[in-house]
């Protein structure tokens, strides 16, 4: 591996553990500047403080700082969008570039692509042409790979996750964030299938704390890397003590009954 793209990789996952824990900060441009990432300033502190691995965001936010007092955190700059107003919401676009990303002082780049929509086909001739640039200047890509279009009756199918990590692994990306499935036994088979790290979204507010940690406590057992959760974590009532409880379930191995009396929940 280019030795640029593994001191870069170290800069967003934890070089002893393999895993990482990415906050998104990217949600303004597709749903607004919601509660949580209005004042990203205040919220990339509280992140840096919990001790996350690296934030992922626009390229337009690095300047409202990504780094915060005390210490610096992995810097992950988004290429592609598109926005809830557009009636075709499914279909991102391009909107910066990896040699723009590296001026901006990067340590890697992330893509979106939905398998299914549309607009597939440029989707994946632009991870084709992001990863091979993102070699060339020795960068690591992550790949946000779901199955969202017309056929796909369940983006959280096994066989349709397992599909999305797959691409994203083939198309050259160094580590791959697909949603979880549900259950450590069908997301074993996810990481096997890919041979890269996975990581798993999100997706919408779980009803409670426990519930999310449970989520990221199964996914780490079935052999997953981390995960990449936006809304979960901002806007949660204390961000810096849920990255902190997180931090010990993914690096540490704490159970989720250990961190939650960590919380004080």
């Amino acid at each position: 591996m280019h030795i640029g793209k593994t001191i870069r990789l170290e800069r967003i996952v934890n070089r002893d553990t393999g895993r990482a824990i990415i906050v998104p900060l990217d949600h303004g441009v597709t749903v607004g500047p919601i509660e949580g990432i209005i004042d990203m300033r205040d919220t990339v502190t509280r992140i840096v403080e919990g001790g996350a691995n690296a934030v992922l965001m626009h390229k337009g936010v690095v300047p409202c700082g990504h780094r915060a007092r005390g210490r610096d955190i992995g810097l992950i700059v988004h290429l592609s969008a598109s926005t809830n107003l557009s009636p075709f919401p499914g279909a991102k676009t391009l909107v910066c570039e990896v040699e723009e990303a590296v001026q901006l002082g990067a340590d890697a780049v992330s893509l979106h692509v939905n398998l299914g929509d549309e607009s597939e086909r440029v989707m994946l001739a632009d991870m084709g042409r992001i990863t091979r640039e993102a070699s060339h200047w020795g960068i690591p890509v992550v790949a946000m790979v779901y199955g969202r279009g017309p056929k796909i009756k369940n983006e959280f199918d096994p066989s349709v996750v397992a599909h999305c990590a797959r691409v994203g692994m083939e198309l050259g990306a160094d580590l791959v964030k697909v949603p979880y499935t549900g259950d450590p036994e069908s997301f074993s088979t996810i990481v096997a299938g890919a041979r890269i790290p996975v990581v798993i979204a999100g997706g919408p507010k779980t009803p409670t704390t426990r519930d999310f940690l449970r989520m990221v406590s199964d996914s780490v057992q079935a052999g997953g890397s981390g995960l990449s959760v936006g809304r979960n974590i901002f806007q949660h009532k204390d961000p810096t003590r849920l990255l902190q409880a997180l931090g010990k379930v993914v690096h540490d191995g704490w159970s989720v009954d250990e961190a939650m009396e960590g919380l004080g929940e």
